[in-house]
């Protein structure tokens, strides 16, 4: 049925919401799915923070991009300004 992870980002203190976003939406999220993910959706879940869904067609694909993740996941923090405050993963085993 597919593979998901779920990761919870804050943004630095202080700064700008729309122009560190921009940035993860033009660059770190199409890396995803140059990596093999088939949907990453971003929620904004408070005025600083945001969840991140990456939908994979199985834990295998997902695990052979993990060394590319790791390398956007270290852009998001050093460049785009959020911190990495939680990560869910899991096969998916109901949906409707």
């Amino acid at each position: 049925m597919g593979y998901l992870t779920i990761t919870t980002w804050e943004l630095s203190d202080g700064a700008d919401w729309e122009t560190n976003l921009r940035s993860v939406r033009e660059q770190r999220l199409p890396a995803l799915k140059a990596m093999g993910a088939t949907r990453v959706t971003l929620v904004r879940t408070s005025s600083r923070t945001t969840a991140a869904i990456s939908e994979w067609p199985d834990e295998q694909t997902r695990d052979d991009a993990m060394h590319l993740i790791a390398e956007v996941r270290r852009k998001v923090q050093a460049v785009d300004g959020f911190r990495l405050t939680g990560e869910m993963k899991g096969t998916v085993v109901a949906e409707v």
